[in-house]
């Protein structure tokens, strides 16, 4: 009796640590997919036609790229818990100033959460001059994969000019010499 118990009780203890590694591996898996955090920058040129996607801000205003066709259009893809997004905000919001009073750029800073008020706020509270959107449609995977903080930058065909995964810094040189570059196309 004592020897199926000690084999009871063996099997027990494996099981168990089978189970607690398992859940652990699928935990840990799970929680980099749904975070989608990428500290790495990986940047793309590409010259891809898009199809149009419509945003909307906290007015209720609605504004496609399609709409935006003739003017250089930054979009960044961002999250108030996403530690590269809020980084790289400063920097983003000092680029923005830089073209406050070129009508042929736009800045269109986009909630992943589905939380337009919270960003909004988080926007004040900072005191960014960056108007959130939130999708209308769907985003296709050439705008945003599998990371964020994901900024694309369209020229004035409309076409992806740059997408840039992970957090940057945007007061960088070679930043403002692409936009002015594209915005004098």
């Amino acid at each position: 009796m004592k020897v199926h118990q000690k084999d009871s009780l063996t099997m027990i203890v494996v099981a168990t640590c089978l189970f607690a590694l398992t859940a652990y591996g699928n935990s840990k898996s799970t929680k980099n997919e749904n975070t989608n955090i990428s500290e790495k920058e990986m940047i793309t040129t590409t010259n891809e036609n898009t199809d149009p996607v419509s945003f909307k801000n906290e007015d209720g205003e609605s504004i496609s790229t399609m709409d935006l066709k003739g003017k250089v259009v930054f979009i960044n893809f961002w999250a108030t818990w996403c530690p590269p997004c809020i980084k790289e905000l400063p920097s983003i919001n000092d680029l923005k100033k830089q073209y406050e009073r070129n009508k042929n750029i736009v800045f269109l800073m986009v909630d992943v959460d589905a939380d337009l008020e919270k960003s909004v706020s988080f926007m004040k509270d900072n005191k960014y001059d960056l108007t959130v959107y939130m999708p209308e449609t769907p985003i296709p995977p050439t705008f945003l994969g599998n990371s964020i903080p994901t900024t694309v930058i369209l020229g004035k065909d409309g076409k992806i000019k740059e997408r840039i995964e992970g957090g940057r810094d945007y007061a960088a040189p070679d930043i403002k010499v692409l936009l002015d570059d594209l915005i004098g196309e």
